[in-house]
């Protein structure tokens, strides 16, 4: 049927006007049939649905109106649109020409400018360095490669508890609101409050931790380099403040740090991962030399794996589950006459709390001494070590019958499978009360066997090699440790210090790993990873009295995090005044 021909659309047309559904849109046609078509009340009434009563009131109304206002529109009010154009401001307009020949971005200017004089649009920003004369910045490298951004020609304000009711400012890692909803889960904020670090009038101590925690999970390399976060608003409200405070402040707040308050800091938090299951299995235990730039004429000298070479460091400890990636202890400064005796420490450490003992502890050859294992033998507690291999040990395995030998195959990464040859024995140990059972495996792509010794006579080989073998996944973390959390780039050499700082990486490690476990196929990623795919991501940040929105920007796994906002929405965070967390996506990248 032709266009013309076709009534259907005309008698729907027609009834829009003779059977109006719209509340004003039937007040306006009873009105039109009583003063231009002289219609009765009690016709209107009927043919509008309206009472007699009803009708009277709207031309009483309508009279009044036009008696008050008789050029003002009843039903059609007049809206003036009017587009709103910034005013231009030269000190303002300097600034931001000044800020870019910092080599800042315009989202870097705008993070900038919100922080001291008040929100600017980035369209502006664009307007006013299009008119300079600016082009568009090349593309730049990753956060971690980039060199530390010159100082600017504005000053931060001074930092406090964040109060603002209403506000809006942008933000270079919209993703660190991630781990303020699993700290609220977790109940980390609860914890921080009950510890026993310092704090201040101007900052309590909860928003002191988690200042620190802020530098650490944005992947800053030195709290001296404070011109390329203390502008940023975002950090600053994901600690409660308006922004991070400067250098000068994190540096005198570690002095006010103790040993005691990381030890029991660090049982508290254990009490929460075992709460969750995530200390369940064996513990694998390790050194890391620390390096010290400044004066270390205190500090003695430890292997460093990363320079290959001994080096004036300060010796750590730390503590790692393999199963779920949590670090639970670490210790700072330890000294080469009781190195041997870490593992007594943390043994001691574990229990003080009412920990049950775990079910083993894994470390190298060098870790202790056969003293000491026997002592943890003593205390019912599972080991499994190495032993070192003397060449008189290394003859004696090599003039083994061939029959005192069999093959296992052992499950490796990727549900591969490899073929090794193993002697299974019970050997005596000098300085050890009892028997231990040596394992001895070549075919391992080694020239000499490997000799695992363990207090475990009731466990099958095959599982105590893979046991064995996740232990280097503690030094996998090590290395995140320095690669990531920059462990190797503490200046100071005064140990009470590094370890607070120490502490702290811990803890940012940790909350990496619990987000890691929130996010499907990324349960295995480093820090790095999760960090540039899910934390390093720019964000619109709106605040009222009961809700702070985020509005991150188009990344390629933006759909995952919100996912992970929507299973969070109801959480209420308290440090952030009580307020609940809205993520959401934007329409820019």
């Amino acid at each position: 049927m032709s266009k013309g021909n076709d009534t259907s659309g005309i008698k729907f047309e027609r009834n829009y006007f003779l059977e109006p559904e719209l509340a004003v849109q039937r007040q306006y046609e009873a009105l039109r049939a009583y003063f231009v078509d002289g219609r009765k009340a009690d016709d209107i009434a009927g043919a509008f649905g309206y009472r007699r009563t009803t009708v009277y009131s709207l031309i009483r109304d309508f009279r009044a109106h036009l008696k008050s206002s008789p050029r003002s529109d009843f039903f059609f009010p007049q809206v003036e649109r009017v587009r709103h154009i910034a005013d231009s401001c030269p000190d303002r307009d300097e600034l931001i020409i000044a800020l870019r020949k910092q080599y800042l971005s315009v989202d870097d200017i705008k993070i900038r400018l919100d922080a001291v004089s008040g929100s600017v649009s980035t369209s502006y920003i664009w307007k006013v360095l299009n008119r300079a004369g600016f082009g568009r910045l090349p593309r730049r490298c990753s956060r971690k490669e980039r060199s530390p951004e010159a100082v600017t020609c504005l000053e931060a304000p001074v930092s406090c508890l964040f109060t603002a009711q209403k506000d809006e400012f942008s933000t270079a890692v919209g993703g660190l609101f991630l781990f303020a909803e699993l700290i609220a889960k977790y109940e980390i904020d609860r914890v921080i409050r009950e510890s026993d670090y310092p704090g201040s009038a101007t900052i309590p101590k909860l928003n002191s931790i988690m200042a620190f925690l802020a530098l650490k999970l944005s992947n800053f390399s030195r709290y001296s380099h404070d011109d390329a976060w203390c502008m940023d608003r975002g950090l600053g409200l994901f600690a409660g403040l308006n922004v991070l405070p400067k250098t000068a402040w994190f540096s005198s707040y570690s002095y006010r740090v103790t040993r005691d308050m990381n030890l029991n800091f660090l049982q508290a938090l254990n009490r929460v991962w075992r709460k969750h299951g995530l200390l369940d299995g064996a513990i694998g235990l390790d050194f890391t030399a620390i390096p010290c730039w400044g004066d270390d004429s205190q500090l003695e000298n430890n292997w460093s794996g990363k320079r290959n070479q001994a080096i004036s460091s300060i010796l750590a400890a730390l503590a790692h589950s393999p199963d779920s990636g949590i670090i639970s202890y670490g210790h700072a400064g330890i000294r080469h006459r009781n190195e041997s005796e870490t593992v007594l420490e943390f043994l001691d450490f574990w229990r003080a709390d009412g920990g049950i003992a775990p079910r083993y502890l894994v470390f190298d050859s060098k870790f202790t001494s056969y003293e000491n294992l026997s002592r943890i033998n003593a205390d019912d507690v599972k080991f499994l070590t190495i032993r070192r291999r003397g060449k008189k040990i290394v003859e004696a395995l090599d003039q083994l019958l061939p029959t005192a030998w069999k093959s296992i195959r052992v499950e490796c990464s990727g549900g591969k499978y490899r073929t090794l040859n193993i002697n299974d024995s019970s050997i005596q140990l000098k300085g050890y009360d009892g028997k231990v059972r040596q394992i001895a495996i070549t075919g391992h792509g080694k020239i000499k066997p490997a000799l695992l010794i363990t207090n475990d006579f009731d466990s099958p080989t095959e599982t105590l090699i893979r046991t064995y073998t996740r232990r280097w996944l503690v030094e996998k973390t090590i290395a995140e440790q320095i690669y990531f959390f920059h462990l190797n780039r503490v200046s100071s050499s005064i140990v009470v210090k590094v370890d607070f700082d120490l502490t702290m990486s811990i803890l940012a490690h940790n909350m990496y790993r619990l987000l890691a476990q929130e996010l499907t196929g990324f349960e295995a990623s480093s820090a790095e990873t999760l960090f540039n795919k899910f934390v390093d991501i720019g964000a619109e940040i709106t605040t009222d009295t009961n809700s702070i929105g985020i509005e991150l920007k188009k990344r390629r796994n933006l759909p995952q995090l919100l996912e992970f906002g929507v299973k969070h929405s109801k959480l209420r965070h308290e440090w952030l005044g009580g307020r609940v967390l809205r993520f959401s996506g934007a329409t820019t990248s």
